[in-house]
């Protein structure tokens, strides 16, 4: 049976696409605004990062505080905010390399608008947006849908689980 996903997470552990239940803006703003422990994903499949094997499941909930990095497949032509951020000057924005570590060690580089990393506002902006990332130390197994990973046009990164920050600005 042919599932539509239209989200992505990322964890330590798995790789989850399904839908966000009540899903009323972006991803992003989701994922900023969303105050409850846990976000509830309907039709998931989470992939095991080690094995690759996969779970199935009509209703997952996702502690907000695991996820890694976001992602919102959408059809570019027809949103206006994915238009506008392919539409931001690279210029003004900084180059960065982002690290987690933990269970998943992996590097992420890309670009980011000037100190949309900053973690001084713990209220209200818990992830930010990276365009153009590029993921390393990362063993995709071959699998189709963690290769998907390396072929993101952006991705939202949760600020608070990051290790380490190298701007090169």
């Amino acid at each position: 049976m042919l599932t539509i996903v239209s989200d992505m997470l990322l964890t330590d552990s798995f790789l989850i696409k399904g839908n966000v239940e009540n899903k009323y803006a972006r991803l992003s703003q989701i994922l900023d605004e969303h105050r409850k422990y846990f976000l509830k994903v309907r039709d998931a499949t989470l992939i095991d990062l080690v094995t690759a094997e996969r779970i199935t499941t009509p209703l997952l909930h996702v502690n907000i505080e695991e996820i890694l990095l976001g992602h919102e497949f959408l059809d570019g032509a027809s949103d206006p905010e994915q238009r506008d951020m392919a539409a931001i000057d690279p210029e003004g924005q900084h180059r960065v390399r982002v690290f987690y570590t933990g269970n998943l060690n992996v590097e992420i580089g890309g670009h980011v608008r000037p100190g949309s990393y900053e973690a001084d506002d713990h209220s209200s902006r818990r992830f930010f947006v990276m365009q153009n990332p590029t993921l390393r130390g990362f063993n995709t197994r071959g699998d189709k849908d963690l290769e998907l990973l390396n072929r993101l046009d952006y991705a939202i990164l949760n600020k608070l689980r990051l290790s380490y920050i190298y701007d090169f600005n």
